[in-house]
């Protein structure tokens, strides 16, 4: 074949390869959405205080109308460290999804240019043939060649066509685990802001119960300094007293627990928590109802249900890309370049003539007959790895439903419990101010006044803790329902900052521009351009 023709022939080559590829296969299977058991209704639902109808969790804590929570909330949004972390995955995804586009086009091109010298020994075979044929031997010549490579393995299985599939349902499995760790944050910042205002509640109740129990202990001291009682009401004031008081520092210890775990959570030191918190008092006080919508709806809501199904469909990939390597690989291949030599007394600055030029092209089969089961049993991983996402995609799905379920019915029996606690914190003070009258006058023992305090104190921190989890409850059941991940939509899951650091040390081309990601599910076969 002559030189232009060979020339011709590279020339035709994306023809070629585009007729090939519109007649190429994909084998393995292709992903189906797997069936979720889920219920028709909630168990509660028939409580008037649980709505059926859908709502809008976007911004499920204004519910609460604290702005000192509303601040904390956006303060973790904007600040969390591992909110950050989990925008880089989608990052790393996005290019991954880049490197197994970039394989469906020719996968070597490369330009080798090199300059080679060559010396022949006086012993070796061509001197003794060049000496034989009567022929000037040169022992020593340069050689230097210009050569343009390209390699394509066609998809002609759809191996790679599969890794995108793959890699694509991947991304979308990592956007959806930022959403959920959205889902996450927003709760877990919700939760330590009702834990703290729940522990300063204990606290005053405590302290107040304090300034009581001294007034008691007083009390009891002028009594017995006046023959009118025993020592022994003396130091029974004396148990619950210090009691009380060494319930504080525990309770202070928790309560500096919970701000600094706040504090992570917001990004910032904790002694700047304060200036945070002082937007309000007290714990949060829910609505008494909340709208949960149908248990359906948490398949289309639910970060953590829609990663595991883009995980199961991105694994499903997987089993077409193994499955690819049972046949045969059909590649085209050709060289482009020039070539000369110092032999024979031509000059290197010949290479640069038409007479220079050389080109080769042609196509190759690759086949591993003979792999000993590594292929098939690599398959057969694959498929089991699948199968397992698949089982995990609907206990996430039931798990999902149990969460709901648990944090509704703590919402609705802590209001319940946390009526019935208000009623026994009040039947508790006016006897502790009856008995109080009482021991003073003499008409009964200090055991009357000590039980009273106590039940006080039980009654009061009792209810404090039942209102908190009243609030608790009702941040799970927003957590449950996949709230709170809507509030990053319309903006770039990245602050410019850190784009700005990742930019001057790398190009990422325009992998950083803003992007909005937006909830999908299932299975997507089309093909992207390379992000180059």
């Amino acid at each position: 074949m002559t030189l232009q023709r060979q020339i011709v022939l590279l020339s035709f080559m994306p023809v070629t390869i585009s007729l090939l590829m519109a007649g190429c296969l994909k084998v393995g299977p292709d992903f189906k959405p797997p069936a979720a058991s889920v219920s028709s209704n909630w168990l509660e639902a028939a409580d008037e205080r649980v709505k059926s109808e859908p709502a809008n969790y976007r911004a499920w804590w204004e519910t609460f109308g604290d702005p000192a929570l509303n601040c904390v909330i956006d303060r973790a949004y904007r600040e969390n460290l591992s909110l950050r972390v989990a925008a880089l995955r989608v990052l790393e995804a996005r290019a991954q999804l880049g490197i197994a586009v970039g394989k469906l086009y020719p996968q070597t091109q490369q330009f080798n240019p090199s300059l080679t010298f060559n010396r022949y020994s006086q012993y070796s075979a061509t001197s003794a043939a060049s000496i034989a044929e009567q022929v000037p031997v040169q022992y020593s010549f340069w050689q230097d060649q210009m050569n343009l490579n390209v390699a394509w393995e066609l998809d002609f299985w759809g191996r790679f066509r599969r890794a995108v599939e793959s890699a694509d349902a991947n991304l979308r499995a990592t956007v959806a685990d930022y959403d959920s760790a959205l889902v996450s944050l927003t709760a877990d910042a919700a939760n330590s802001y009702t834990q703290i205002r729940t522990l300063e509640k204990r606290i005053e109740i405590a302290q107040q119960n304090l300034e009581v129990q001294t007034e008691s202990l007083k009390l009891a001291e002028a009594r017995f300094n006046g023959g009118a009682t025993s020592e022994r009401d003396v130091e029974q004031a004396r148990t619950i007293l210090f009691n009380t008081k060494a319930a504080i520092p525990v309770l202070e210890a928790q309560l500096r627990q919970n701000k600094d775990a706040l504090s992570v959570l917001i990004g910032i030191p904790p002694d700047n928590l304060s200036d945070i918190l002082s937007g309000s008092s007290g714990i949060p006080v829910p609505p008494p109802h909340v709208a949960v919508g149908i248990p359906a709806d948490l398949l289309r809501r639910r970060p953590d249900v829609r990663s595991a199904e883009l995980q199961a469909a991105a694994q499903c990939a997987q089993i077409g890309v193994a499955k690819a390597d049972l046949y045969p690989a059909f590649s085209l291949g050709g060289t482009l370049g020039l070539q000369s030599t110092t032999y024979a007394g031509t000059k290197l600055t010949e290479m640069f003539n038409i007479a220079a030029a050389a080109a080769s092209a042609g196509p190759s089969v690759q086949w591993n007959l003979l792999n000993y089961g590594r292929i098939t049993n690599n398959v057969r991983a694959q498929d089991a790895r699948f199968q397992e996402l698949l089982l995990s995609y609907q206990n996430t799905v039931l798990k999902a439903q149990q969460e709901v379920e648990d944090f509704l019915a703590g919402f609705l029996r802590y209001q319940e419990n946390a009526e019935s606690l208000a009623l026994s914190a009040t039947a508790a003070k006016h006897s502790m101010d009856l008995a109080f009258i009482q021991y003073s006058q003499g008409s009964t023992d200090f055991t009357t006044v000590l039980t009273a305090q106590q039940s006080l104190l039980t009654s009061q921190d009792n209810l404090a803790t039942s209102i908190g989890n009243i609030a608790l409850n009702l941040v799970g059941v927003y957590r449950a329902l996949g709230g709170g991940w809507e509030i990053r939509q319309g903006e770039d899951i990245l602050p410019p900052q850190i784009k700005e650091i990742m930019a001057r040390r790398t190009n990422w081309g325009d992998l950083l521009s803003p992007t909005v990601y937006m909830p999908s599910s299932g299975s997507r076969s089309d093909i992207r351009s390379p992000d180059w």
